[in-house]
């Protein structure tokens, strides 16, 4: 059992890291997204040329920004939520609403990444206008979201019931 501490940091750590790498990306995205825009706005005020493509990266960098954002948000806990409803109940039924919750989640998860695939399949062989790159670029992060949701709630709902239950497993080993 002392091994599971380890393993534990180990997942706890992992899952932290691919979280900061969704923020730093999106970050990354946006920073992007805010040059290209100051270069729009040079281009046609003061070249007098406007660079047409800017919107359509501004449109994809906006699908990354918002899905690795949501992706991040989820691992942090921190997405729109009532719990007054779960909380007017005992912290056993709390508990339980909370694993309920993870696990519907993680379902979600399951189903965004699956149908977000068959997007990404779907527009390989269509070219965004203006950016001359396959369609799917821009359905891709969906599929990542929707695989990090399922990540992260899945694993945070077996995480739940396995210290629901390690207490009862170690008293067993005793």
């Amino acid at each position: 059992m002392a091994n599971s501490g380890s393993v534990r940091a180990g997942i706890d750590w992992t899952m932290t890291a691919l979280s900061n790498v969704c923020i730093a990306l999106a970050s990354l995205a946006l920073i992007v997204l805010i040059s290209t825009f100051g270069w729009l706005v040079f281009g046609r005020y003061v070249l007098n040329v406007t660079p047409t493509w800017v919107e359509q990266l501004a449109l994809l960098l906006i699908c990354y920004i918002t899905f690795l954002g949501a992706a991040a948000g989820v691992f942090e806990d921190s997405h729109l939520g009532v719990t007054f409803i779960r909380e007017a109940f005992g912290d056993r039924v709390e508990a339980i609403l909370v694993l309920l919750g993870d696990v519907v989640l993680a379902g979600f998860g399951l189903v965004m990444l699956l149908a977000s695939i068959e997007l990404v399949q779907f527009g390989w062989s269509t070219k965004l206008p203006m950016l001359n790159i396959p369609e799917s670029y821009r359905t891709l992060p969906s599929a990542i979201c929707g695989g990090l949701i399922f990540l992260f709630a899945g694993m945070r709902a077996g995480l739940r019931v396995y210290d629901h239950f390690a207490p009862a497993m170690a008293k067993g080993h005793n």
